[in-house]
């Protein structure tokens, strides 16, 4: 507002208590001053009213008030550039994710896998390192493992924040506090511990440092919507978050893993790897994979030996591929249980030649072929079904495609680039085709469940979560068919010393040699067992696969799978079975397979 008048000068100093000597103004407001006395105002309305007496004092209050607030605004600045060091103010340059808690995982009993524990972790404001000399030395005296040059670079720095060392113990703690260093400070993390170490770390994975998943469920929980909690400030606590529940139970694969680990150490194998596979909801229970390692080091995590073999690697699975051929030409009608096919010569095919190991050089019926392992008597059932058919059947056996679980590790299958009669022949039987041994194992066991294809699972779930995602691949009665020849072949096959008596075990044998510099080597095989428990209703799916086993006196000399796969299985069936609730029964079943019986099979020779 303008004033249409001069003011007075006014000296604030001689301010004087009685109302001062006004002078004489011209113009309209001496008119106004001339008339009659105007009623008094009230003490609100006086204070905004321009009066000539008044200004002095308002001048003053004003002063003070806009001092007042400019100094409050300095004193918020400068406390904002001070307080670095407070906790959340540190955590925000440090990134929010190291304040942020995880899920714990926990098995299919409750077991905890993997949770968080409170830790501390050093940090310092090098603006405010007074000697930046002194506080390395001083630092590195209490870290020793920290390079020197790198401390003094780091304190040299014009960040307002920068890592000294992270997850540190409480001793250290103590001695980096009795330091008094300005500029260093402490800062809270959350950081991931296993307690069941070795045990099932393929399937947990690894956090970071940052108490991010990097690998296996850990990560796969950081994709499910935690990530998104972290940007909006929740999931501070893990008591906050519903704890992951795994199929895994922790009591098996222990032992599973032992057992696995013992076969490897004996018959001196590469690696080995095992899995157990509930055929009815799809949820494995135990996944090894060995050399493994401790989640606790997440760099070992990362080295190529611990590669997880059962989802990672691809291999040609061997004859454990002749179930699948069997079950595909049974199903597809053009094949019965009771047919024959010549096996007394081997099988030609242009310059390639196709023979059995240790063939009966006679013909065989499909149940004979399928204990014997004969490759020429499978490549035969796969040419009366057909190219085509043979490539459709795969594909919905999720033989053709990458495995899909909630691990994100995986590799598409090795496919013949171009698929002719020949590929069907070597197929049929477990070579030219390499794929994960986890997608193998869910295909055996729609074999042997009903006929049911059931997508895999590391998360506990119910029958009727995994009925929902079923899909019919083979007939009812085909698998009652393919249940018959694995127990035939524990019976009086390859898979016989995986007979445990009480388990009712069947199974099929895989042994195929490994490509060497584009050649099939004779001298380094992988070795797999497929075992089902019980055969005649099937609950779980147990496979061990051994990498190069070399043959002991005890096996003479041999190498194959029935040698060593296959007992290797035995011991854990008979290890984990009472673990599994599976009740042993000594007396065999009156009436296990109903189908079979009516179709009047001929005897095995």
């Amino acid at each position: 507002m303008r004033l249409a008048f001069p003011l007075p000068r006014l000296k604030l100093p001689r301010l004087a208590l009685s109302r001062p000597r006004l002078p004489r103004f011209r113009g309209r407001m001496a008119m106004a001053d001339s008339g009659p006395e105007r009623p008094r105002l009230g003490l609100i309305r006086s204070l905004f009213t321009l009066r000539g007496e008044k200004l002095p004092a308002r001048l003053i209050l004003a002063a003070l008030a806009f001092g007042g607030l400019y100094l409050a605004l300095a004193a918020r600045i400068v406390h904002l550039q001070v307080k670095t060091d407070e906790p959340a103010t540190a955590s925000r340059m440090a990134g929010s994710s190291i304040m942020t808690a995880r899920p714990q995982i926990v098995d299919r009993n409750g077991f905890v896998m993997a949770t968080d524990v409170k830790t501390v972790s050093v940090y310092a404001d090098p603006r405010k390192v007074i000697d930046k000399d002194e506080a390395a030395e001083l630092l590195n005296a209490v870290f020793p493992e920290l390079d020197g040059n790198e401390l003094r670079d780091k304190l040299s720095r014009r960040n307002a924040f920068v890592w000294i060392k992270r997850e540190i113990t409480p001793r250290q703690q103590q001695d980096v506090h009795r330091l008094g260093i300005p500029g260093i400070g402490f800062l809270p993390e959350n950081k991931r511990v296993y307690p069941a170490v070795q045990v099932g770390a393929h399937v947990i994975g690894a956090a970071n440092i940052d108490n991010q998943g990097i690998a296996g469920i850990e990560k796969y929980i950081d994709g499910q919507g935690l990530n998104d909690l972290r940007g909006v400030g929740l999931g501070r606590n893990a008591a906050d978050l519903k704890p992951v529940e795994l199929a895994l139970d922790v009591r098996v694969t222990h032992a599973v893993r032992e057992e696995l680990r013992a076969a490897v150490q004996k018959f001196r194998a590469d690696a080995g790897a095992a899995l157990v596979l509930d055929v009815d909801t799809g949820e494995i229970i135990t996944h090894v994979s060995l050399p493994d390692f401790d989640p606790n080091s997440p760099a070992e995590a990362l080295k190529p030996e611990h590669v997880n073999r059962l989802q990672v690697g691809r291999y040609e699975m061997g004859s454990t591929f002749k179930a699948l051929t069997t079950a595909m030409a049974l199903d597809s009608g053009k094949v019965k249980l009771t047919s024959v096919f010549d096996a007394s010569q081997p099988l030609r095919y242009g310059r390639f030649r196709i023979g059995d190991y240790k063939g009966k050089n006679r013909p065989l019926s499909v149940p004979e072929i399928f204990i014997f392992s004969s490759n020429i008597g499978t490549a035969r059932m796969a040419l009366a079904v057909g190219v085509e058919g043979h490539k459709a059947f795969l594909k919905k056996m999720g033989q053709l495609d990458r495995p899909r679980t909630e691990l994100a590790e995986g590799l598409d299958p090795l496919v013949p680039a171009r698929w002719g009669e020949l590929n069907t022949m070597t197929i049929s039987f477990g070579h030219g085709l390499a794929v994960a041994p986890l997608t193998a194992a869910i295909a055996t066991a729609a074999l042997v469940n009903g006929g049911r294809f059931i997508p895999a699972t590391y998360l506990k779930r119910t029958p009727e979560e995994a009925a929902k995602l079923a899909t019919q691949v083979i007939k009812p009665e085909t698998s009652q068919m393919m249940r018959y020849v694995m127990r035939l072949n524990a019976e009086k096959g390859s898979a016989s010393r995986a007979d445990i008596p009480g388990y009712y075990v069947g199974g099929k044998t895989g042994t195929s040699e490994k490509v060497v510099r584009g050649r099939y080597s004779k001298n380094k095989v992988l070795t797999t067992f497929m075992a089902v428990m019980p055969s005649d209703k099937p609950r779980y799916l147990v496979m061990t696969m051994l990498d190069e086993p070399k043959g002991l006196p005890e096996t003479h000399g041999y190498a194959t799978s029935g040698w060593n796969a296959a007992p290797t299985t035995g011991r854990i069936i008979e290890r984990i079975g009472p673990m599994l609730d599976i009740e042993p029964r000594f007396e065999l079943p009156q009436s296990p397979f109903p189908h079979v019986a009516r179709l009047g099979v001929a005897q095995v020779r």
